[in-house]
This record gives structure tokens, C-alpha cells and sequence, in this order.
């Protein structure tokens, strides 16, 4: 056996990969490496040339490309004996590992990602320090590419891998002899072209093809049980396919960890891709969206790095100390935490006693640990930040901006936020039920009471959304219905009538809609119905614009009518105790400063002119829409897919080891007969099991949908029974209406006065004080 074999490297005859023409057309020769393993050297066309500043390490490196079949788990991958090629290169420290999740996305969203990444590596190849050497940067990062599933990975994401070298057709197989194949691996570096730029620089890159699809959850178990602990990076940063890192992006958050030993995650700020010209913020969609963005980058993610806790590091652009990450005492680590329920158990038990019981247990169990784990990041990150004996924190780095792709139609905007809306909830849930591990770390009692308060504030925020439903109805209801209704000191716009005509048929569209969420969401997918929510959208949108003209002008014409003159016969003071100023007009008054003056201190206005009436008119959307079809959906739980066969690995009787293609028939009938039988039955068994399961859930969601529409029809019933539906002007005495409209109006205003006190801690504490220090020293 020559020396290449032993490497696993296919001798010279076999390297172009054809069909071995000396035996059958069915048989190709292949070699394993002396463990049984299949590793496999396949050369690359060279399309592009590396600039000569660029010193590489071997020639193979260049003109190889190494596929690895892995038959192992990814918990299980380094003890198993597999290996990477970095490590055979001498004196490679690997500094960051960057980890590019995909599942179906194109080769667009894919260059774009890559292409950012190029741009931060040869950013890195400028720098020389102690850590970064000049054009020897490529070499300290790592890209991993995983894909979720070979069934779900699009076809122009594989030419656009092929084209660079780092993926071919034809070499993958199924199993190694007995040994299904869990992972294709390919491992290249490759060269992408800089815009405006005559530099190529290299780019390691591991492509994780998985052979199934199981989810985003298990392509972070190959990056960090699997790759991590072979590479060893001081950092792992993740990055969504579509998502563009900007300038330096992945250097500040490397620099994050670098200045701070104590920070276990950190993030950068997630911009909304516009488009050239901002021309995507004509569509309102995207102008929403584009407003979220921007607020939490404003308001949320400021308040939680002063308290120290981030709840999520956003998936699409976030980075992760791998040392906090892997155990380093005698307890458990976050990772094996945030792995533990990610194969949850939902497999029937038994008929006995109690069996009903136990599986309604079982089934509630799996339900809200899938959901809770569609939000996968702030698992971890809750993970981090309480781990045991230590007192790790989270970061949020402004000046790290990457700009990904929001959705730009009605299906793929439902699609993602049913995922974020459940994730998030669920998780929610699990952080508020779980908050006293914080006693066990190592924070100071100040940092476990600020912790505390964020609880209570996310507690706050969960009720909240849990009664959005019926709050935003009696919010129009209240305010419309006033209205309609004729006033002592403030007139109508028009007739009473004409106002009661409006609200009657605005109240019966508002019901249907609503009637109509529920029916779509539990019966048909965004994709397939996307006209219903397009007409959803727009009559919530004309609800929404009537509900703003009425409280409108309630509080002119209560300036007018109602304030100005008992200023003139009380005295200024006399404001503080009008029902409309102090109910609607100051809350709400309160509420768009504190997001003005915010978005102004840092810089970033804009889209306070250009997405905030867009946002106003789809909260309706958000409310009715958004919420309803999450949570008829908390069911949807997909397990794992079938795919179509690859060749083969298999050993003949004389012990010659061969590569069988999947179409090669077969002889034995007797044998094909048996095991097709044997096969069907395990099928039909199987699908008995997941058929129970599946019914399991959707009596799991109609017993959760109904007591959440159960508990906000019993608020609004309440409301309109006992409280009232007509906001009164009365001088002497606030009525119970105006209460309940002061506790809604004034808990937004609260909130939002907590997030503004955050902004503007991190403002001083964080930008104005070390600009200072800095001004001074020089």
C-alpha cells in the first residue's frame, strides 16, 4: 500500500473519481484509511490564483479538495478518531471559527454571506499585532458551512460551492460497510474575488453537509461537539446564510472578548437590508420590520448589556467564548444544558398505568421543549450567563453591524415569526421558572439583582403579550365607541349615527377577522392562503387608522374644548387632572420622545421618519395576525426527513472493498422480498407511533389555543361588562374606563421608560465616558 493510501488519499488512478470501467460499471475501487474510514482526496481545478503575499502550507491544501464520510454522531466525532485537515497543518491556532448555518437558502443569500466574510478575513490579513500577523490572518479562521439536511440544501448553493472548489458531485456515499453516514464532509480553501479589490484571499472552509435534516439546534451540536473541540478556536462566531457582516464586524467582536475576559457572548447591532436607494422600505413590510430592528439596536439590547444579561444574541450575527461554552468543572456545562431536550423524547409509552397520563406528560414535555427550542439562542444564553461558580456576561458591541435579509412577502414574514413568536415565549417561560440558578453562580449580589429585575421585567412582558389580543380590541372598542357616542363639551366630526354606522361594521369586520385567523392558521400554510392575509393586513391597517383618527381627535378637541379652559379657570395645574391628558395624551407623548430623543443620542433617526407610521398601522397585524397563527401552530414540531439513497461502501467475499452505486439491482429475490417485507412492517409501525404523536399535539394546541382565547374573551367581557366602553370628560372624577385605558397606556410608557434608562446608561458608561478618557490622554 503506497503512503497516499495510508493517508486516505486515493492513489493517482482512482483520483478523477470514475467509475472503476475494470470490473462492472455497477463497482468503483475505493480505499479506507487503516481505521475503516472514508477519506477521500479529490483534486480541484485551479480557476483562480492566490496572490504571492499569501504563503500556504503544503501544496495540497490548494489543489485538493478532502471529503470525509462521517459515520459518527457529532458528540462522539473526536473520539471517534476523526479528524480535520487543519490540524495537520504545524502552528495553525485557530482564533475565530466562524459558523454559517444554512437550509435551503440560494446561492445568493450564500455569496453575499461569503463574500463578507472575505472582506473581514482580508481585514484581518492587514492587521499586524501580537495576535494577527500580516497576511498570515486567513490562517487563525475557520469557516464552517452546515447545511440542515442533503434534501433540503438548494441546487445553486451547491454549483455556487462547486464553483469554488469546496464541493463535488458524485463522491458522497450512504454508509461505509454497516455504517450509515451521518455527515458529508468537505473541507477546501478556497479564494473569492473582492469587489473593487485585485486581492483573493484564501479562506478555509469545513462544508458540512448533514444527511438529514434535524434542525438549526443540531447543526450548533456539530459546531461545537464536533468541530470545536478539533480546532479549539478562542471564539465561535454564527452567522445565518443572507446575512452580510459589515466592515471589520467579526475583528470587533474578536476584540469584545479580547478587552473583556469576562464576556461569554457578544453580539453586534442586525440592520435591515434596504436595498439600494432604501427602495425596499416602500413596501410597509419591510419598513416594520426595519423599525423593530432598529429600536431593540436602540432600546432593548442597551439596557441588557448595562445589566449584563442579553436574553438572545441573535443567531444571524452573534460570537461565543468556546472556553465558557465546554465544561470546565465537575458540573454541567452550558452546552450539554442547551443540548439536552434537542431529541426529546415523544415515543408512546406503553398501554399500563397511568399510560395516558404519562403520555400526556410526555407529549406536553416535547411540544414545549421544541418550541422553546426554536429559540436555540436564548437558551444558551441564559445557560451562560447563570452557570454555575462563575460569573460570566453578555455583551452588546454597537459598532459590529452585519445587515441581513428580512421577508419581503406576507407567507415568509408569518413563516419566521411563528418560529421567533413561539421560541421566544416558550423560552420566556423556561427563564422565568428557572431564574434561581442564578444563586448558584459567582455574580456579584448587585449583578444577581439586577438579574432579578430583568426577570420581573420579562415576566411583565410575557402577561403582556399573553392579553395582547384582547388589550388592542378594547383599546378600539373603547375609543371608537366613544366616538360614536355624542360628548357634553367635545363635538362629533359628524352625525352620531353616521359614527355608530362605523363602528357597528368596523366592530363585525373586526370579528371576522379575527374568526378567520384561527380557521386559516390551524388548516392551511402561509404560502397557500397568502391572499387572505393580504386582505387581513389592509382592513386591520383601515381599523387601525380609524382607531388613531378617534383617539386623535379625543385629544385635540380635548385641548380645545375641555383643557384650555379649565387652565383658564384653575390654573395650569388643572391639566394633570383631564381624563384625556392623562390617560392617552401623556403616555403616549411620553412614549415617541423617549424613542426620538433615544434614536437621536445614537445617531439614528431615520427610520423614526421614514418606518414609524408603516409600524403603527400593522401593531393590528402584529396583534391579531401574528399571534394567532403562532400559536396555532405550537404543533408544528417537524421530525427528521427521508432522503434518496447514495452509493455505497461494502466489502465483497474475497474482501475487496468496493463503491456501490444505490441503482445497482439486485439478484437474490427471496432476500429482496424478506427485507422489503421486514421493512414495511417497521414503516408501518413507525408511522402508527408518529400518527399518535402527531395527534398528541394537536390536542396539546387546541387545549392551549382555547385557554388563551378563553382568558383574554373573559378580559374583554370584564372590561365591557363592569368597567365600560365610553371614555367620559369628566373634570371632578375619573371614570373606570379611563383607569383601565391609563394602566394600558401607561404600562407601554413604563416599559419604554425602562428601556430609555438602559439607553442612556450604556450612552455615558459605555461611548461618552471612554470617548472622554481618550480625548483627555491625547
Amino acid at each position: 500500500m503506497s503512503s497516499d493510501q495510508r493517508r486516505g488519499e486515493p492513489s493517482s488512478r482512482w483520483s478523477d473519481g470514475s467509475i472503476f470501467r475494470g470490473i462492472s460499471k455497477w463497482l468503483q475501487k475505493t480505499k479506507l484509511t487503516n481505521d475503516g474510514k472514508f477519506v477521500k482526496d479529490c483534486p480541484v481545478i485551479e480557476l483562480l490564483n492566490f496572490d504571492n503575499k499569501f504563503r500556504v502550507d503544503g501544496f495540497r491544501e490548494l489543489t485538493h479538495m478532502r471529503y470525509t464520510a462521517c459515520t459518527s454522531k457529532p458528540d462522539n466525532f473526536k473520539s471517534d478518531s476523526f479528524s480535520l485537515r487543519q490540524k495537520e497543518f504545524n502552528r495553525r491556532r485557530i482564533e475565530i471559527l466562524i459558523a454559517v448555518t444554512m437550509y435551503d437558502e440560494d446561492k445568493t443569500q450564500l455569496s453575499r454571506t461569503l463574500c463578507g466574510i472575505a472582506k473581514n478575513i482580508n481585514s484581518l490579513c492587514s492587521r499586524e499585532d501580537g495576535t494577527w500577523i500580516k497576511n498570515e490572518g486567513w490562517k487563525k479562521v475557520v469557516v464552517c458551512i452546515v447545511s440542515d439536511g442533503r434534501k433540503k440544501i438548494s441546487q445553486s448553493a451547491l454549483e455556487y460551492l462547486s464553483a469554488l472548489g469546496v464541493y463535488q458531485e458524485g463522491i458522497a456515499v450512504e454508509s461505509i460497510i454497516d455504517r450509515k453516514v451521518e455527515a458529508h464532509i468537505f473541507e477546501y480553501t478556497t479564494r473569492i474575488p473582492l469587489e473593487n479589490s485585485d486581492i483573493i484571499v484564501p479562506i478555509q472552509i469545513l462544508f458540512c453537509l448533514k444527511e438529514k435534516n434535524t434542525k438549526k439546534i443540531n447543526s450548533h451540536r456539530w459546531i461545537f461537539n464536533a468541530f470545536s473541540p478539533i480546532l479549539e478556536p478562542k471564539i465561535c462566531v454564527l452567522i445565518d446564510v443572507g446575512t452580510k457582516p459589515g466592515s471589520n464586524a467579526i475583528y470587533n467582536l474578536w476584540e469584545t472578548f479580547e478587552l473583556h475576559p469576562k464576556v461569554a457572548g457578544a453580539c453586534g447591532e442586525i440592520v435591515a437590508m434596504k436595498g439600494r436607494g432604501w427602495y425596499k422600505l416602500l413596501n410597509p413590510i419591510v419598513s416594520a420590520q426595519n423599525f423593530e430592528y432598529k429600536i431593540s439596536n436602540i432600546l432593548d439590547k442597551p439596557l441588557e448589556h448595562v445589566l449584563g444579561y442579553i436574553t438572545v444574541l441573535p443567531g444571524a450575527f452573534s460570537a461565543y467564548r468556546y472556553d465558557a461554552l465546554v465544561n470546565t468543572d465537575d458540573y454541567e456545562s452550558p452546552l450539554a444544558s442547551y443540548f439536552k431536550d434537542e431529541a426529546y423524547d415523544s415515543k408512546p409509552i406503553a398501554n399500563g398505568s397511568f399510560s395516558f397520563i404519562k403520555n400526556t406528560y410526555r407529549n406536553i414535555k416535547s411540544v414545549f421543549a421544541a418550541n422553546m427550542y426554536l429559540a436555540e439562542d436564548r437558551i444558551l444564553c441564559f445557560e451562560l450567563f447563570t452557570k454555575r461558580d462563575r460569573d460570566w456576561l453578555l455583551y452588546y458591541n454597537k459598532s459590529s453591524q452585519a445587515e441581513t435579509d428580512v421577508p419581503e412577502e406576507i407567507s415568509g414574514f408569518i413563516s419566521q415569526r411563528r418560529r421567533w413568536l413561539n421560541g421566544s415565549f416558550f423560552a420566556s417561560i423556561y427563564a422565568v421558572f428557572h431564574f434561581n440558578n442564578i444563586w448558584k453562580s459567582n455574580h456579584s449580589r448587585a449583578r444577581k439583582i439586577f438579574f432579578i429585575i430583568q426577570i420581573i421585567y420579562q415576566a411583565f412582558n410575557l402577561l403582556f403579550s399573553w392579553f395582547a389580543l384582547g388589550n388592542f380590541y378594547l383599546t378600539f372598542h373603547i375609543l371608537c365607541n366613544t366616538l360614536a357616542n355624542p360628548q357634553d363639551l367635545i363635538p362629533l366630526p359628524w352625525d352620531p349615527s353616521i359614527g355608530e354606522t362605523i363602528f357597528i361594521i368596523l366592530r363585525w369586520v373586526y370579528f371576522i377577522l379575527v374568526t378567520g385567523q384561527f380557521i386559516f392558521s390551524m388548516s392551511n400554510k402561509p404560502q397557500s392562503s397568502k391572499w387572505v392575509y393580504y386582505i387581513s393586513l389592509l382592513c386591520f391597517a383601515i381599523i387601525m387608522g380609524y382607531t388613531f383618527f378617534a383617539g386623535s381627535w379625543l385629544t385635540v378637541n380635548g385641548f380645545i374644548y375641555e383643557i384650555i379652559p379649565n387652565i383658564k379657570n384653575h390654573g395650569s395645574i388643572a391639566i394633570f387632572y383631564n381624563d384625556i391628558f392623562w390617560d392617552i395624551v401623556l403616555p403616549l407623548l411620553s412614549t415617541f420622545v423617549m424613542y426620538f430623543v433615544a434614536s437621536i443620542i445614537m445617531r439614528d433617526f431615520l427610520h423614526m421618519i421614514l418606518c414609524i407610521i408603516q409600524y403603527i398601522f400593522l401593531i393590528p397585524f402584529y396583534v391579531n395576525v401574528l399571534n394567532v397563527y403562532a400559536f396555532c401552530n405550537v404543533n408544528d414540531v417537524r421530525e427528521t426527513d427521508e432522503v434518496h439513497q447514495l452509493d455505497k461502501i461494502v466489502i465483497s467475499d474475497e474482501g475487496e472493498i468496493y463503491q456501490v452505486p444505490f441503482s445497482q439491482p439486485k439478484n437474490k429475490n427471496e432476500q429482496q422480498d424478506t427485507g422489503q417485507a421486514n421493512t414495511n412492517i417497521h414503516q408501518r409501525n413507525k408511522y402508527n407511533d408518529r400518527k399518535m404523536i402527531e395527534e398528541s399535539r394537536k390536542v396539546f394546541r387546541a387545549c392551549f389555543v382555547l385557554f388563551w382565547l378563553f382568558s383574554n374573551a373573559l378580559l374583554i367581557f370584564y372590561v365591557i361588562a363592569f368597567v365600560g366602553t365610553t371614555l367620559e370628560q369628566n373634570f371632578s372624577q375619573r371614570s373606570r374606563t379611563s383607569i383601565y385605558i391609563a394602566v394600558i397606556l401607561w404600562s407601554v410608557a413604563g416599559l419604554s421608560a425602562f428601556r430609555f434608562f438602559g439607553c442612556i446608561t450604556y450612552i455615558f458608561k459605555y461611548i461618552l465616558i471612554p470617548w472622554y478618557s481618550s480625548f483627555s490622554s491625547s
